[in-house]
């Protein structure tokens, strides 16, 4: 394994740091200004558009797709220093680059599995930057992270599919420019094989009887930067059957296509987050005083931040290795190592976040730092694209079942 990086992906890491401090970095303030003065807190600020043609022009777009024909052709391990330098600003850079979830997994999805007419319609608008997605699979009424649990009904009439359900915490569905649901839910309610029961269907967002009723909070934050996170009923909501994924039964396989390179995606971002809040933290330390000496002198800020350091770099070593499994024996190869850092880098970064809000006193909780939102963003996490028990499960049983 050697994760030296290659020429093209240098390049890369120049050019995007280069664009992180000179772009992305002043527009954090200017985007929450110009978001306090919006219509409507869900609309996109204008800074937002200017980045993502300035990313453009520089060959900074679609960098997470590993299919040259629709994105950069980049492998994972390639991709994956340049995901941790967007995970510094994650309600930002990801958007500008436009590798932000859930656009990132659903344009994963319309390339592999959707029909030429799926992904003219859909992916090329998604690839292009002018419109957003959403992913439909949690619901309120059941325990979702087992799918199999899903009740959401995709019926066949003739030649539509009439789909009725509750879906919640659908990540970008308040923002307006997201115009296409893929919606999880099963077609074969009573299927012997409880893996063959779901299907997925692309509906529009403006089908009668699609209604996206409120924005759900994480922590107090509606996250307007990603969309928001939104309730979404189905009612009676009518699409035509060439708006089917593949094929009946299909989605929960489809399902764990789309979750591996996403689990990566997060895992690779939250580094950079844990990197900035060690930034963060150090610059503080240097510059407070307590008790007679600089926070910086104090034996406990000093443990901190040595301990976010090991922290880190041990979490970058398993990401990478992941990523280099996944590119030189495939996602099922890499499967123990998908689940290890699922569950072991969001709790680590929450960990150094929370270490970091401590260091800055009130002003850690405060909307003056980023600390604050990047915590409820790293702890969402233990739950987003499966809970941790999930996944310390299944990790249990492939280590268990060799000596069974």
């Amino acid at each position: 394994m050697d994760f030296a990086f290659d020429a093209r992906t240098e390049e890369l890491r120049t050019r995007l740091l280069a664009f992180m401090d000179e772009h992305v970095y002043p527009a954090e303030a200017v985007a929450e200004e110009q978001r306090a003065a919006l219509a409507s807190p869900w609309d996109t600020p204008a800074v937002v558009g200017e980045l993502k043609a300035k990313a453009r022009e520089q060959g900074l777009w679609n960098l997470f797709l590993p299919d040259t024909e629709y994105g950069a052709g980049l492998t994972n391990l390639q991709y994956a220093p340049l995901a941790e330098i967007t995970g510094r600003s994650p309600h930002l850079a990801p958007t500008a680059t436009n590798c932000a979830a859930p656009d990132t997994g659903n344009m994963e999805v319309l390339a592999q599995f959707g029909d030429e007419r799926q992904k003219k319609q859909w992916l090329e608008p998604l690839l292009a930057g002018e419109i957003r997605s959403a992913f439909a699979m949690t619901e309120p009424d059941v325990a979702s992270s087992d799918a199999t649990n899903i009740t959401t009904h995709i019926e066949r009439d003739g030649d539509e599919y009439v789909v009725n359900g509750r879906k919640w915490y659908i990540s970008g569905a308040m923002n307006p420019d997201c115009k296409i649901f893929i919606v999880m839910g099963k077609t074969d309610p009573d299927g012997a094989d409880i893996r063959r029961q779901q299907s997925m269907v692309l509906v529009p967002r403006d089908t009668p009887g699609v209604t996206v009723r409120r924005a759900m909070q994480v922590f107090g934050y509606e996250d307007h930067s990603h969309g928001g996170h939104a309730e979404v009923v189905f009612d009676h909501a009518r699409v035509p059957v060439s708006n089917l994924i593949g094929e009946e039964g299909g989605g929960f396989a489809i399902a764990q296509a789309r979750l591996g390179p996403g689990r990566i995606h997060h895992c690779m971002r939250l580094i950079g987050m844990a990197e900035r809040a060690i930034e963060l933290m150090c610059r503080r330390a240097v510059s407070r005083t307590a008790f007679g000496k600089a926070l910086a002198q104090q034996g406990v800020v000093q443990n901190w931040i040595a301990d976010a350091r090991v922290t880190v770099e041990q979490l970058r070593l398993l990401v990478l290795k992941t990523a280099w499994l996944m590119d030189t024996v495939g996602n099922k190869g890499a499967h123990t190592e998908i689940q290890a850092i699922k569950i072991a880098t969001p709790r680590a970064v929450t960990g150094i976040l929370d270490r970091a809000i401590q260091l800055h006193g009130a002003g850690g909780v405060s909307q003056d730092f980023p600390l604050a939102e990047l915590y409820a963003s790293a702890r969402t996490l233990m739950l987003a694209d499966g809970p941790d028990e999930v996944h310390q499960r299944s990790l249990a049983r492939r280590e268990l079942k060799k000596y069974l």
